[in-house]
């Protein structure tokens, strides 16, 4: 080997550690995560951050994020982390950010941290799941009851998607942790997000499956309200869905 190849630039080591928890609303729910993600990486630009960037020939800025929402998902919490060069005040890098960000994404909260990955801090999310107006005929009020009844009363419940590897089979009834008709059309969520990704609209097509009444309902509007922790506990506590803030720790707000 050459001892002349050029070598692969080394860059130094983040000085600064940001976890920022933000969130997509309005139009910007139909936005991808590759959408998000160019969108996002141009505000950083725009906003002057100081990032800190990896090694190698094609370096690239120090951004890790955790648990993308589903396209077509509006969310109040999403995660990702940066690493700076600088360090610079949280609640600056917040408010320069939504300064030049695109409409419908907002940081919501910017925190140092320098503990584990944040992703290990989600393993569930709280959603809302609307089905449609019963009033407008859009969902049988009736019929969604009764299929979250099933669900709920059952051991495993597969569904089958196609995913870029192929259809996967997923065992829906092992993920929920929650499941409740709130409202008209409406349910809560509490899931786990484990492997493979069980989503919410995983539980959607079980729920039509036990009910072929809900099988000409309009697509389901999905919104993700907390990730965290599941708040450790008995039966009845674990079954409220309070989740813990992966920044404070502490258990959220009834939702």
């Amino acid at each position: 080997m050459s001892s002349s190849r050029r070598q692969p630039i080394q860059q130094a080591p983040p000085v600064q550690r940001l976890r920022l928890r933000y969130a997509k609303r309005g139009a910007a729910r139909f936005t991808s995560h590759r959408d998000f993600t160019r969108a996002f990486e141009r505000a950083l630009r725009r906003a002057e951050v100081p990032m800190a960037y990896s090694s190698g020939f094609s370096p690239h800025p120090r951004i890790s994020y955790a648990n993308a929402s589903p396209t077509s998902a509006a969310t109040e919490a999403e995660y990702l982390e940066i690493g700076l060069s600088e360090v610079c005040d949280p609640a600056k890098v917040m408010a320069t950010l939504n300064e030049v960000l695109p409409p419908g994404m907002q940081m919501l909260e910017v925190v140092e941290d320098q503990t584990a990955s944040i992703a290990d801090a989600l393993p569930a999310s709280a959603w809302i799941v609307d089905l449609g107006d019963p009033e407008a005929g859009e969902v049988d009020q009736s019929a969604l009851e009764k299929a979250v009844g099933q669900l709920l009363g059952s051991q495993s419940w597969e569904v089958q998607r196609m995913t870029k590897s192929g259809l996967r089979t997923f065992d829906v009834r092992h993920a929920v942790v929650l499941l409740q008709v709130s409202g008209p059309g409406q349910l809560r969520l509490v899931s786990l997000q484990g492997t493979p990704l069980v989503r919410p609209d995983d539980v959607v097509s079980a729920l039509r499956a036990a009910e072929p009444a809900l099988a000409s309902t309009r697509p389901a509007m999905l919104t993700r309200l907390l990730q965290g922790r599941v708040v450790d506990g008995d039966e009845g506590t674990a079954a409220t869905g309070v989740l813990l803030d992966p920044f404070s720790q502490e258990p959220t707000a009834p939702w």
